[in-house]
């Protein structure tokens, strides 16, 4: 890993956690209802940031991995399989080129992971109602959440790079892995409930701690009695949210292996993705209803990056390049939200 990889990476990450920090110290320093206005509002910013990190990629993508001449641009295409054509009597034209490139990637990754987090948006709705947390407290347990998720996805993501940079086809793995992902959107008929008491991590973390047997305010610890510390009900919702993430990583991030091996551009598209998960969230919860066609619009995601994974090469020779995959994401997911409007789902008597 070059130091300008280092430097750019830890430089990010310190940006996204003072937000992150600004929104938990400034903005949520009451436990309070996410209005509709309010979780819109929020979602419109992270999306910006999202998209305004996908512009500066545009311009210094290169920057990203140090890239000062064309013998290391030519490592890097060569390294990260890009398809850019460059000129290599033109470093400056070849450098745009390859930022343009990278952008691409970058937006593809990050519509691709948005839409994919719908499908975690609705399990965490449930997860909610399940344990019948009281909507003021499900801001504080996202925040944590999505902490924890960077983490794991970090690891994940640098981890799942090393593999695929080293064992290639464990891409074929991968897209067999997310045909099937897929087809279970459209063959099981998801239940409408989710039941805590009888899943694994629950009843491990039962077994082993000792939980208070009621919630206590947004608090995930307490020390009743002066004596030994309690996990709260909260704290296993946070756990079982975590859970749920690292469930749903294993569709996500093979996905966005589909668009660029680039570690680097499939780590920010994740992240970008996943700080306005929590303003989504909110923003969802109030309109599930509404667009009830986007989980359908999950699975034909699915489908269609795993037989890309599978067909790369034939994909390749005919001429697909990412730009196609961003017009079909976009497209399966204006299809899906259009189509929720005009044909709303029937309300059961």
């Amino acid at each position: 890993m070059h130091w300008t990889e280092i430097v750019f990476y830890i430089g990010v990450l310190v940006v996204i956690l003072s937000i992150l920090l600004v929104d938990l110290l400034i903005f949520d320093k009451e436990s309070h209802e996410v209005s509709l206005r309010e979780a819109f509002l929020w979602t419109l910013l992270w999306i910006a940031l999202g998209l305004g990190f996908g512009v500066f990629v545009y311009y210094n993508g290169h920057l990203i991995h140090g890239i000062k001449n064309i013998q290391e641009l030519q490592q890097v295409i060569h390294k990260f399989e890009y398809t850019v054509a460059i000129n290599p009597d033109d470093f400056r034209a070849s450098l745009r080129a390859f930022d343009r490139e990278m952008a691409i990637n970058y937006i593809t990754g990050y519509l691709l992971e948005k839409t994919l987090s719908v499908d975690n948006l609705f399990v965490m709705i449930l997860i909610f109602s399940a344990f019948g947390v009281h909507p003021r407290h499900h801001k504080r347990v996202l925040f944590w959440g999505i902490l924890g998720a960077i983490v794991l996805r970090t690891l994940f993501i640098f981890l799942g790079a090393a593999l695929v940079l080293k064992f290639h086809w464990i891409l074929y793995i991968f897209g067999v892995f997310l045909l099937y992902s897929g087809a279970k959107v459209f063959f099981e008929k998801g239940e409408d409930r989710v039941e805590p008491q009888n899943h694994p991590v629950i009843k491990f973390l039962s077994r082993h701690t000792h939980v208070f047997p009621r919630f206590v305010g947004g608090h995930f610890f307490v020390r009743p009695w002066g004596k030994f510390w309690h996990v709260t009900p909260l704290f296993l919702v946070l756990v079982f949210i975590e859970f749920s993430d690292i469930v749903f990583a294993f569709d996500s991030i093979p996905a966005i292996f589909s668009v660029t091996l680039d570690p680097f551009i499939v780590f920010f598209s994740n992240i970008f993705a996943i700080l306005g998960l929590r303003a989504l969230y909110f923003f969802l919860a109030k309109v599930v209803e509404k667009f009830y066609a986007l989980q359908y619009g999950v699975g034909i995601l699915l489908v269609f990056i795993g037989l890309k994974l599978l067909f790369a090469q034939k994909l390749h020779e005919w001429g697909f390049k990412n730009v196609h995959s961003l017009i079909i994401i976009i497209s399966v997911l204006t299809i899906s939200i259009v189509y929720s409007i005009i044909f709303p789902k029937k309300e059961n008597p």
